[in-house]
């Protein structure tokens, strides 16, 4: 597994959870989706693997995962929650406003705006989830 797998492992631990067998399956599969999956897609892929781990245990995980701000679920309009990684405490996404094309961006601009954001009073910012709208070049191309 990459090394991002590695922080979530180390981040169980030290919030004093073990790595059972259904949470390595279940951290395996969202990370095999990429990290955009439904709860639903993720039983689904859990399932997948022949390995028993119950729905209501992906649910836990993924609460779990929540708690410790490894994961955010994000609602795109499509009524159920995606959960998405936030590997290093951030993600951030470009999304179309025409075609909802969703493009990842793995540089983070939000650093100085954590330290601000913690600098207005007692408040510790643990992540961010960016999301900037517009119209893709795609869209811009074929309007044109």
């Amino acid at each position: 597994m990459n090394s991002a797998y590695s922080v979530f492992k180390i981040a169980l631990a030290d919030n004093g959870y073990r790595m059972t067998r259904a949470r390595r399956v279940v951290l395996e599969a969202l990370f095999s989706a990429g990290g955009h999956v439904s709860a639903d897609g993720l039983v689904d892929l859990v399932r997948g693997t022949g390995i028993d781990v119950g729905r209501m245990t992906v649910y836990r995980t993924l609460d779990l995962l929540t708690e410790l701000g490894l994961v955010r679920p994000v609602y795109q309009g499509t009524g159920a929650a995606h959960y998405i990684l936030l590997v290093n405490g951030h993600h951030h996404h470009l999304v179309c406003t025409r075609c909802h094309a969703v493009v990842e961006v793995d540089r983070c601009f939000m650093r100085n705006l954590d330290q601000q954001i913690e600098g207005l009073g007692d408040f510790e910012v643990q992540g961010h989830l960016l999301e900037v709208y517009g119209i893709c070049p795609d869209c811009r191309d074929s309007s044109s």
